[in-house]
């Protein structure tokens, strides 16, 4: 488990982390969630204990980082792509790495086949793809067979496939009883992903807990208009207190406010529609939290 209270870190005048409490627990995947510099990385490295917070604690399994015995056996990190030797095989790094934390040998086979590997396993991991690398990168942080797994954005240029792959291979992970925290911008894969998020802006927390009564909660719908009277729907809904906005294609987009209600609204008010479309989802949740977030 993962328990983060209070946790905040000031760089002189800007404060990267704002008093963030959040907890990721055993058995489900926590998505971090937050725009480009909301503080993401910094989190995770002060859980990690690469940073030293300002005030508040991280700890994982009941103990800071720095506390821990044999952390690899506890907690396994992903940072970057780039954990391995590049001149070196991908064996030869494995190897390097169980040496390094009491690891059998016997464990690199195991996990080369588990993120498959084991045909690649000769390769300098310089000649990887990227793909490849994030594979290896998992493989390392998995030497000690920890409790808790720590992605930084893992899913960054990978294609298709191997996103589809990641996303399935860290759902096994916590469906063998595993804390893993992912942080990462792209919410249409998170959506698939993650079962409880934490969604961050400017530091602080703005929405955390299941992602399905997250999206609800808050009324995470977004409603496209097509209309002769776009200003005049702007003008309504926001009046309502909801969200409204023209984009490029000439059409109205609506959130913020619950189906019902929309519906209710154009209807009292006599707005013309030619044609609407309804979705429910993170992105919306992430765009309107993160879009009124000041004001928490």
């Amino acid at each position: 488990m993962i328990e983060v209270s209070g946790l905040s870190k000031r760089y002189g005048k800007l404060l990267a982390v704002n008093s963030l409490t959040f907890r990721a627990i055993p058995g489900r995947v926590t998505g971090f969630l937050g725009s480009n510099g909301a503080g993401k990385t910094t989190t995770l490295k002060m859980v990690a204990g690469l940073v030293r917070p300002t005030s508040g604690t991280a700890t994982v399994n009941g103990t800071i980082y720095k506390n821990l015995i044999d952390p690899a056996k506890h907690v396994g990190v992903v940072l970057e792509s780039t954990v391995a030797h590049p001149a070196r095989s991908a064996a030869a790094n494995m190897m390097i790495g169980a040496a390094s934390i009491g690891v059998p040998y016997e464990r690199i086979s195991e996990l080369l086949q588990l993120v498959g590997l084991s045909e690649h396993a000769g390769r300098k991991a310089g000649a990887y793809s990227l793909g490849m690398r994030q594979r290896l990168a998992l493989a390392m942080a998995l030497l000690g067979d920890p409790s808790v797994l720590i992605l930084d954005e893992p899913g960054n240029g990978l294609d298709p496939q191997g996103i589809a792959w990641l996303r399935n291979f860290l759902k096994w992970l916590a469906s063998q009883g595993k804390t893993v925290l992912v942080s990462s911008h792209q919410l249409s894969e998170m959506s698939q992903l993650a079962d409880d998020v934490v969604i961050i802006a400017a530091g602080h927390e703005v929405a955390s807990g299941p992602l399905d009564q997250i999206v609800k909660g808050i009324g995470g719908v977004e409603i496209r208009f097509r209309t002769p009277e776009p200003e005049r729907m702007v003008q309504v809904m926001q009046a309502a207190g909801g969200m409204a906005y023209l984009n490029g294609s000439g059409t109205v987009d609506v959130s913020g406010l619950p189906l019902e209600q929309v519906g209710a609204l154009v209807a009292q008010n006599q707005i013309i529609v030619y044609e609407m479309t309804a979705s429910r989802g993170l992105e919306e949740a992430f765009l309107y939290l993160t879009g009124n977030s000041n004001g928490r």
